[in-house]
């Protein structure tokens, strides 16, 4: 485990960074020679290598206090819940942040305190082996099971092909867990793809959201957080070992 004095160095690094220059800005979905999923770099190597669950431990440290310590994320939806992501998944994100193909400047300076490939691997693969949660951010509006029933038809249509029938994702195809993931976050980052500013998005996917309605956006956010996020649950609030 990283030392007391180690983690606030790391902290003291995130914030000094934050008053630095900004991240590298690499050519996004806007741009004609964009490559959704081009491997290459540290992304590349990062998945060519065995990440070890108890080094990626103490690489997590200092990605709990915005993400908790269970991977648990925050049901407002600042903070995605990581728990049970696909690793394939958190390595290609961690990778187009640090290189600046995702725009992410509150989690830039701590993604950038993992030191090569091989930490960017071991976090992954530790966090990918937390257990799920039991309670998560779902949609609370008082049409919510008319709002789920609308956005189960939309997901049955246009989203299982990818994300699977229970929105388990593919981790070979690096299509994340969707399934359980805080509602407002979930309406975010799709409100957010629909917009052009997830600059690393799959195109395919920006071609199925473009025409949604905001409407249509908070019924599909409400069915997939409505979902069982797959892998092993918590029991008692304790993280799997």
């Amino acid at each position: 485990m990283k030392s007391p004095a180690l983690l606030v160095l790391a902290l003291l690094s995130a914030t000094v960074a934050f008053a630095g220059p900004p991240p590298p800005k690499q050519e996004g979905i806007e741009g004609k020679n964009y490559k959704w999923n081009a491997q290459e770099g540290e992304k590349i190597e990062a998945l060519h290598k065995k990440g070890d669950v108890k080094a990626g431990k103490e690489a997590y440290e200092v990605c709990g206090a915005c993400h908790l310590p269970s991977g648990a994320g925050r049901p407002d939806g600042t903070f995605p819940q990581l728990a049970g992501q696909h690793s394939t998944v958190l390595i290609k994100q961690m990778a187009d942040i640090r290189a600046g193909l995702r725009d992410n400047p509150t989690m830039y300076p701590f993604a950038m305190t993992l030191t090569d490939p091989q930490e960017l691997a071991d976090a992954s693969a530790y966090i990918q082996s937390l257990c799920i949660p039991a309670n998560h951010g779902m949609y609370e509006g008082k049409d919510a099971a008319l709002q789920v029933a609308k956005g189960k038809d939309l997901y049955e249509k246009q989203c299982k092909e990818c994300h699977g029938a229970n929105g388990e994702g593919n981790k070979e195809k690096f299509y994340p867990v969707i399934a359980g993931q805080h509602y407002k976050y979930l309406l975010r980052q799709m409100s957010e793809i629909r917009e052009g500013k997830r600059r690393n998005a799959n195109p395919d996917m920006v071609k199925v959201i473009k025409p949604y309605t905001d409407d249509q956006l908070v019924a599909i956010s409400a069915y997939q957080s409505s979902l069982a996020m797959p892998g092993a649950m918590c029991k008692g609030g304790a993280k799997k070992k």
